[in-house]
C-alpha cells in the first residue's frame, strides 16, 4: 500500500440499533473506510466511524446522514476528529493479522509476506479496504456458507454487491468457475477488478458497475447457480422478487450483512416467493442464510 499523505479525519455517530443500517449507508456514501461496533451492548447503541480526507464529500456526508434522519427518525450528531495518515495506516496494519476462516481459506492483507499456508486459499487484499476484508462477521460466514455448498459445483455465480470482490474470488478459486461481481459504486468495482488481478482470478471474475438487478448483464447471464448478496437488509426484502426469479431451480443464495435481529425479517420476505432456508450460519452479532430455490 502507497503511504499516505493526505490530512485524514475519522467522522462517527452513535445510534440506536434499529437506525445503524441507515446511517452505515449514510457513512458509506462519503466514506471509502467505514466500521461499527457496539458502543453499548446493554442498550443496542452503536457507533458507525469512517475515516476520510479532511473536507473531501461533505456534500454526500451532510445530504445522506439527513436521509437516514428522515429514514429512521433519529438525530445524530457528526462527531469528527483528526487522524493522523501514518498513525492510522500503522494501525491497519497491525488490526489485520492474516485470518483463516473456516477449514478452506485464509484472508490477508497485502504488507503480509511469506508463503501460503498449505490446503488453504489465500486471499490477499490491501489492508485499507474496510468491508469484504475477512475479519467482519458477515463476511466470515459467506465464506464458510461457501464452502459448505461448494460441492454442488454451481457453474453460473454472481457477487451482488462485491465490495472489495473477496466472495467472487472466492468463489472463483475454489469453483474454478467465472464470476459476474457487480456494485453500485465505481470505486468497488475498480477495487475489485484490481483485486481479482492481483489475486490471479482476472480471468474468471468480471466486474461490472450496476444498480442491484437493474442492468443488462445481471439479466444475460441468469438464471444463476449461485448468488452472493451479503449487502444490508432492506435491499435485501426489497429485491426478493428478482432474486427468486433470476435464480436457477435448486439454486443457492448466500445472503448476509444482516444483524441477527434481522434474519426473520429477510428470511420471511424470500419464504414469500418459494424459497426456502437450506440452512444460517452466526458470526458474533451476524447472520448468513442460506436459501434454496
Amino acid at each position: 500500500m502507497r503511504k499516505s499523505t493526505e490530512a485524514l479525519e475519522t467522522v462517527f455517530v452513535d445510534v440506536p440499533e434499529a437506525a445503524l443500517e441507515a446511517f452505515e449507508s449514510a457513512m458509506l456514501s462519503a466514506c471509502s473506510t467505514v466500521g461499527f461496533f457496539f458502543l453499548d451492548e446493554a442498550k443496542r447503541i452503536w457507533r458507525i466511524e469512517g475515516v476520510k480526507p479532511v473536507g473531501a464529500n461533505e456534500a454526500e456526508l451532510v445530504g445522506g446522514l439527513a436521509l437516514a434522519e428522515m429514514m429512521t427518525g433519529v438525530a445524530a450528531p457528526l462527531q469528527r476528529h483528526a487522524t493522523a495518515a501514518e498513525g492510522w495506516l500503522a494501525r491497519t496494519y497491525e488490526s489485520f493479522p492474516a485470518q483463516e476462516v473456516g477449514r478452506r481459506f485464509v484472508v490477508r492483507g497485502s504488507h503480509l509476506k511469506g508463503p501460503d499456508i498449505p490446503g488453504r486459499i489465500t486471499l490477499t487484499l490491501d489492508a485499507g479496504v474496510a468491508f469484504g476484508s475477512g475479519e467482519h462477521g458477515s463476511t466470515r460466514g459467506c465464506l464458510r456458507a461457501l464452502e459448505k455448498i461448494a460441492y454442488r459445483r454451481p457453474r453460473r455465480i454472481l457477487d451482488l454487491g462485491t465490495g472489495s470482490g473477496i466472495l467472487a474470488m472466492a468463489a472463483a478459486k475454489l469453483l474454478h468457475m467465472p464470476v459476474l461481481a457487480t456494485d453500485i459504486e465505481p470505486w468497488s468495482v475498480r477495487v475489485a477488478a484490481r483485486n481479482a488481478a492481483d489475486n490471479g482470478v482476472g480471468r474468471l471474475v468480471t466486474a461490472r458497475l450496476a444498480d442491484g438487478w437493474d442492468h443488462p448483464a445481471l439479466s444475460a447471464n441468469a438464471p444463476y447457480d449461485l448468488v452472493f448478496a451479503n449487502i444490508l437488509a432492506r435491499p435485501l426484502c426489497a429485491m426478493a422478487r428478482h432474486l427468486a426469479a433470476s435464480l436457477s431451480p435448486g439454486g443457492t443464495a448466500i445472503l448476509a450483512g444482516l444483524l441477527n435481529s434481522q434474519a426473520n425479517l429477510v428470511l420471511s420476505a424470500h419464504r414469500r416467493l418459494g424459497m426456502r432456508l437450506d440452512f444460517a450460519l452466526r458470526e458474533g452479532n451476524w447472520t448468513t442464510l442460506v436459501l434454496r430455490r
